[in-house]
């Protein structure tokens, strides 16, 4: 079993910044790949970004490239979303998970596996 805590959370203004952390206990998971998701109110989930802690490689959804960076410290169980220039359509929940299933598309909000309990970022214009 996994825990995921995300934290980080809170209100800005249109054009600041955020970092959010997930942190995560139980079973070992320094091979794990791990994925950020949002949903904002009225919204399915969508996919964020992407990090293979094994090899450091990242993934992210299109519209968001350039102002997140997805990022992981091993040493800590930790990963992190850096968010710049953040825009009033970027609030929503924020979790992070771990995942995908082998075999899985990375910005399948269903293959992955051991959710936290989310974040909340609103970005006031």
């Amino acid at each position: 079993q996994v825990q995921l805590v995300e934290s980080g959370g809170g209100l800005v203004q249109a054009g600041g910044s955020l970092r959010l952390s997930c942190a995560a206990s139980g079973r070992t998971f320094s091979s794990y790949a791990m994925g950020w998701f949002r949903q904002a109110p009225g919204k399915e989930r969508e996919f964020v970004a992407f990090i293979s802690r094994r090899v450091g490689s990242t993934y992210y959804a299109d519209s968001l490239k350039g102002r997140f960076t997805i990022s992981s410290d091993n040493a800590k169980n930790t990963i992190y979303l850096q968010m710049n220039n953040l825009k009033p359509e970027d609030t929503a929940v924020y979790y992070c998970a771990v995942g995908p299933r082998l075999g899985y598309d990375i910005v399948d909000v269903t293959a992955y596996d051991y959710w936290g309990q989310g974040t909340q970022v609103t970005v006031s214009s």
